[in-house]
């Protein structure tokens, strides 16, 4: 680099430059020199130290010495005066110069870096700040680097894991939580998705935590908070509800059914080891145990007879009422003579809980532990709970036995009086369910037998001679009509059932909606007012038309008895681009179509809502409902690839929404007009009959010979493909679904895979493989079909063409 180059770069450069001399005086300052301190370049009486802070001289003194000594380059940071007398912190880089080992001069630089510094400063602070917010929250907190380790912990996450901060840092996170490798919120972390808040049980610390990670530069930052208690607590309290629930459904069981019962509940509850009910005698000291509760089957079992005493001291206690606590066995001076054959039965810990009777100790409930184990209070007032309910429960049963003992004795009437109360009585514990099946049940009896009594009386007329053909027609046309209602009565029994396979098509749900409006108003009464409000225009769903009016009329229905027959009644539309998440379901992409029907009703209590679509479940009076309504909206939303939701709020009213598949199609206008064409003449046809029943066979063999169609009858599936197998040469397949063996289903794969040209048509009255499965892609009879139905499918399959 040239003398001229050298001078450029000295007098341009914005930063401090300097030269000094051996013994410290300044040789040569830069122009920036002036601009940034306001003193001349050339000063001779002026010495390095004179524009450094007083404080930081002796430091600068020192690490110059140590430079000459080691005769290398050395950076320090310092203070430089400004030119306003300000000092700023500055970063020197300073080369001694030397030559034959003598120091020839110095040659240095100063960088502002006061910003720098205070910025450095401002984190430290911050993250003092932080710390001290750490160290004195109630909650555990970790910080892993992206690659797992700890980096950072307080004092709380310590306590957690029982282990000091310098066995935790440095470790990979799966080290202290063997289960967080394969954790979907940490890999939720780790491909940059929102912070994951969680709830997890941890095995090393025993305990339940709500935690919340979140991703930054540092890596990942884990807070802990301990929701132990509350969870131990829901735990006891779902478990006090489910044991309440079991003890109202027995309706006769000895005292140790109830026991046991009540041991099961505790133990698993608790995460026990055994559990059991000792009964004992006021005498002595003997106890007798006739059943327990363990929590494996390779734990030992209590059932026996012991001598207390020969178990430790706590009998007296027992007796005068007081609950036993023994956190450790081998140290509590009660059992720790007895700690031999505590450790036989792997216990280290026990309770003993007394149940007294008349002011005396009847019986006691035992609890062991396979751990020593600090019994706490929220644990012995949950076991008291428990023996409190399954007392109850023995108290009832034992009244109801003794009910029943009393009942045999009585006369005649008083006996059918007390068992017509014994029956109301079992009626209320099954929850309406029976009677809502009996209703149903005498509903269709007497239905079917005035459909049956048109049907016989038609037929019986039409046996007679010389019966005018006015007459003939008519009683033709009755049972054609009477047919008809009972198939429509079967359909919607199956409906309430979720059990019919539906017959979907395309239709426009605002146009259906408007021609059924009409009708809902005759079934809600004048008193209610239908609104309707239909938003998206025309908009397809592809759904059975006909249960989607049946479902439209039981919400309405629901609606009515809400509102007491007096209210509004709003029916709306709307479309969504997904459908949103239901019940723990996490929704489903796609268009729907949202049919709402809100009133103005009592509403359902957010404790009810849940169930409201349980078959048999119903907030109504007994007798004034069945429980199926909703249980068949459910039931066809789900079928047709929707759902339904259901919003309530007491004494402000419900409301419903049934969401289906939204399609762009319009219905064919072609395909459907050819449904409505006259039967064709099927000769010169040939149709392989299918039917396992003989009567049903020879029926529809004469049906189809009646339409023209040539006819070969197959008892079973394997006969049908050994007809097919043999060559012969027929048009069309025509089988039941339901038979012994191979069903018209797999058939008609069979069928489509050896034969992919030769259509294949189904026909049954009921088939749970049909409503959950659908059709195959087959055409579907539903019986009881009409013989030009019959003619008009046959003649349809036979002009399409068939998929291989």
């Amino acid at each position: 680099m040239s003398l001229h180059t050298d001078t450029v770069l000295f007098e341009g450069i914005r930063q401090i430059l300097w030269v000094l001399r051996p013994d410290g005086s300044v040789e040569r300052f830069n122009p920036y020199w002036t601009t940034y301190t306001g003193l001349p370049q050339q000063m001779e009486a002026l010495t390095w130290a004179d524009v450094f802070h007083p404080d930081d001289r002796a430091r600068l003194v020192e690490v110059r010495t140590r430079g000459v000594v080691e005769e290398k380059p050395y950076m320090v940071d310092a203070r430089m005066r400004r030119a306003d007398g300000a000092y700023r912190w500055h970063r020197c880089q300073v080369t001694p110069l030397f030559k034959d080992g003598h120091l020839t001069a110095w040659i240095g630089t100063a960088l502002d870096i006061e910003d720098l510094r205070q910025a450095e400063l401002k984190a430290q602070e911050n993250e003092r700040q932080k710390r001290i917010v750490l160290e004195t929250i109630n909650e555990g907190y970790y910080r892993l680097d992206h690659e797992w380790r700890f980096v950072d912990v307080n004092h709380v996450f310590e306590a957690m894991t029982g282990k000091p901060r310098e066995r935790i840092l440095g470790r990979r996170v799966w080290d202290i939580f063997p289960d967080a490798q394969d954790a979907s919120d940490y890999q939720a972390v780790a491909s940059d998705e929102p912070a994951a808040v969680y709830e997890r049980y941890s095995r090393p610390i025993g305990r339940w935590f709500e935690v919340t990670v979140s991703r930054s530069e540092a890596g990942v930052e884990t807070y802990f908070r301990d929701i132990d208690d509350r969870k131990r607590a829901e735990a006891r309290q779902a478990a006090l509800v489910e044991l309440g629930d079991r003890l109202r459904e027995l309706t006769a069981a000895a005292d140790a059914d109830v026991a046991e019962l009540a041991a099961a509940t505790i133990g698993k509850t608790l995460a026990l080891l055994r559990v059991g009910y000792a009964v004992t005698s006021i005498d002595d000291d003997t106890a007798v145990v006739e059943r327990d509760w363990v929590a494996d089957p390779a734990v030992a079992r209590s059932v026996g007879t012991y001598r207390v005493s020969e178990w430790g001291s706590y009998l007296d206690p027992l007796r005068r009422g007081e609950t036993v606590l023994i956190d450790n066995i081998q140290d509590d001076p009660r059992t720790a003579g007895a700690a031999e054959g505590w450790a036989a039965w792997s216990t280290q810990a026990a309770a003993f809980v007394p149940l007294m009777e008349d002011g005396q100790l009847s019986a006691y409930m035992f609890l062991h532990a396979g751990t020593p184990h600090h019994w706490t209070i929220d644990e012995i007032a949950f076991v008291s709970s428990v023996l409190d309910r399954a007392w109850a429960a023995v108290r009832r049963l034992r009244a109801d036995a003794a009910v029943r003992e009393l009942n045999a004795t009585l006369e005649t009437l008083v006996e059918e009086r007390t068992r017509s109360l014994l029956a109301a009585e079992e009626q209320l514990r099954q929850a309406q369910k029976m009677e809502a099946i009996g209703q149903l049940t005498g509903g269709v009896a007497h239905d079917f037998n005035n459909l049956l009594t048109i049907i016989r009386s038609s037929v019986d007329f039409l046996r007679r001679p010389n019966l005018p053909e006015e007459r003939r027609v008519r009683y033709v046309d009755a049972i054609t009509d009477t047919v008809s209602r009972a198939a429509k009565l079967t359909g919607q029994l199956l409906a309430f059932a979720r059990r019919q396979a539906l017959k979907p098509e395309v239709f426009d749900v605002s146009e259906r909606i408007d021609a059924v409006t009409d009708m809902l108003r005759t079934i809600v009464g004048a008193r209610i007012e239908i609104v309707t409000d239909i938003a998206c225009g025309r908009c397809f769903v592809e759904a059975d038309a006909s249960q989607f009016e049946t479902a439209l009329i039981n919400m309405a229905v629901n609606a009515r008895d809400a509102m007491d027959g007096e209210g509004r009644l709003t029916i709306a539309v709307r479309t969504h681009a997904t459908l949103p998440p239901l019940r723990r379901h996490g929704g489903s992409p796609g268009r729907f179509v949202a049919v709402s029907l809100t009133d103005t009703g009592c509403g359902i209590p957010a404790d009810k809502l849940p169930h409201v679509f349980e078959p048999f479940f119903t907030t109504k009076e007994v007798g004034k409902g069945t429980g199926l309504g909703l249980s068949q909206v459910y039931g066809f939303a789900k079928q047709s690839g929707g759902d339904v939701a259901v919003e309530s709020k007491v004494g402000h009213g419900t409301s419903l929404t049934l969401f289906l598949p939204q399609v762009d199609a319009e219905p064919d206008g072609i395909e459907a007009a050819s449904d409505m064409r006259a039967p064709e003449d099927g000769r010169g046809r040939r149709v392989l009959l299918v039917e396992d029943n003989k009567d049903v066979g020879a029926f529809s063999t004469q049906l189809l010979q009646d339409l023209g169609y040539e006819t070969r009858w197959a008892a079973n599936a394997a006969e049908a493909l050994q007809i097919l197998e043999e060559g012969s040469d027929v048009d069309a397949v025509f089988s039941d679904v339901v038979m012994p063996g191979m069903s018209g289903i797999e058939l008609g794969r069979e069928i489509r895979r050896r034969w992919p040209r030769l259509p294949v048509v189904l026909t049954s009255g009921y088939s749970h493989v049909l409503a959950e499965e659908g059709r195959h892609g087959f055409e579907l009879l539903q019986k009881p079909y009409a013989a030009d139905e019959l003619s008009r499918t046959l003649r349809q399959v036979m002009r399409r063409p068939q998929r291989s």
